[in-house]
């Protein structure tokens, strides 16, 4: 039998024996019923991460350094954003000061990590920061942060399908490589049987429990240093742990369905459209609260091949007047109407309170590299009211101010609470004070 609705904060639920079914807000039937006893809930906090590499066109993207403020001239790389320049602001300035080969960047873009911090070791790494966002985000969510790349290398120094996004340890996370992959793993749900999940959730837990006895019985004894490779390994199992947790609270909870509900895209989708289309997949699980931080790292390389060029993303970076600064400048192009895409989709999405999706998310768009090899001025626009950032303006920080002074700021205007991350030195304040 079918218990009485009452009032939730975050959604209502029908409730039978074998089954916990989640129920959209709805303006007309959904919730009007608790009008008189409780107001419309607070909107929660999200964040998007999306990573473009490789750079920008520096003649034609960043605004001129002296002209400052709300007034700026928008560059003709930053055209399709017109009608939303009140809306971002863009900053120049910001480097992660221990980056110096461009090779790495993107994995460290979001860390601000120390490469050679550990002594002995050629490579280390700290948690990014959408998953300092996520601890605190994702933990009414389906899935505490989702990480979006591609299929396919961009002879950047990294493996295919590398996201953005690291953890607590500083070791990379997975990421989903395509939007068919994305779609699935948010909208599909999974048909088998619900008891079979079940068994495979307590194998997991069964194999788990005796790995970690095993690792426990292995400590006596060890260096010290073997001892704290132990324990980041602990703290990985602790990790699965919380994840197989999560799964088994989530595992009769049907997933959420955006109107319209999105259909499964096309496998061949490359470049511009699959983009495009992640950008929309993104806009629908946080429509639905499926999750509340993602991070993308762009296809840099079928992005240009799918707008005619036959060069490389790499062989692009590194231009000069002529061909390879004319396809630097189409992709400057192509990345702003795509964000423009991205914001209009945000700001057409409604929240319980009236409110829009915009209103509620930190977008940030950019790249590790100025141009060619530049590490200093990394690109980087912010958008969306989630931080509250008092946008519309074209700010210069101080030279090489640390690019992670603007995610500690970002996660500071959101409510979470953080003293550093990576190389930071303090707050962006200029990005809260018009």
């Amino acid at each position: 039998m079918t218990s009485p609705l009452t009032p939730s904060t975050r959604r209502g639920f029908l409730r039978s024996s074998s089954a916990l079914v989640a129920l959209p807000f709805l303006e007309s039937l959904g919730f009007q019923r608790f009008a008189k006893a409780a107001a419309a809930p607070t909107p929660s906090k999200r964040f998007v991460f999306l990573g473009m590499g490789f750079g920008v066109t520096k003649e034609s993207w960043y605004p001129d350094q002296k002209d400052v403020g709300a007034g700026y001239e928008l560059p003709v790389g930053l055209a399709p954003l017109a009608k939303h320049r009140d809306d971002m602001t863009i900053i120049q300035n910001l480097a992660n000061q221990y980056n110096n080969e461009a090779h790495w960047g993107s994995t460290f873009w979001l860390t601000g990590a120390n490469r050679y911090a550990e002594a002995g070791q050629s490579f280390h790494n700290t948690v990014s920061v959408d998953q300092v966002a996520a601890e605190s985000l994702g933990q009414d969510t389906r899935y505490t942060s989702v990480q979006l790349s591609y299929k396919g290398g961009d002879n950047s120094g990294h493996g295919p399908g590398q996201s953005l996004a690291w953890n607590q340890q500083g070791k990379p996370m997975a990421a989903l490589t395509t939007p068919v992959a994305a779609f699935h793993k948010l909208f599909s749900e999974d048909n088998t049987p619900l008891e079979q999940r079940q068994a495979d959730l307590l194998k997991q837990r069964s194999v788990l429990d005796t790995v970690l006895e095993d690792a426990k019985t292995t400590k006596r004894g060890l260096t010290k240093s073997d001892q704290d490779k132990l324990d980041e390994y602990f703290q990985s199992i602790r990790e699965i742990e919380q994840r197989l947790a999560k799964e088994k609270e989530w595992l009769e909870v049907p997933k959420q369905l955006p109107d319209p509900a999105p259909v499964e895209p096309d496998k061949s989708l490359q470049g511009v459209e699959e983009i495009k289309v992640m950008y929309d997949l993104m806009a629908a699980a946080l429509q639905v609260d499926a999750t509340r931080v993602f991070s993308y790292r762009q296809p840099l390389d079928s992005m240009i091949r799918s707008m005619g060029a036959t060069i490389t993303a790499h062989n692009m970076s590194h231009y000069q007047p002529g061909n390879r600064m004319d396809v630097s400048q189409q992709r400057d192009l192509k990345q702003s109407e795509l964000l423009a895409h991205f914001i209009d989709r945000l700001k057409g999405i409604k929240e319980a309170d009236g409110s829009s999706l915009f209103d509620n998310t930190t977008v940030t768009l950019g790249s590790n590299i100025h141009s060619i090899h530049y590490l200093t001025n990394c690109p980087t626009i912010v958008t969306g009211g989630g931080a509250g950032i008092q946008h519309g303006r074209h700010i210069v920080a101080a030279p090489k101010t640390p690019l992670c002074n603007l995610w500690l700021s970002l996660l500071n205007g959101s409510g979470i609470a953080s003293e550093s991350h990576g190389d930071s030195n303090g707050q962006l304040e200029e990005l809260f004070t018009a």
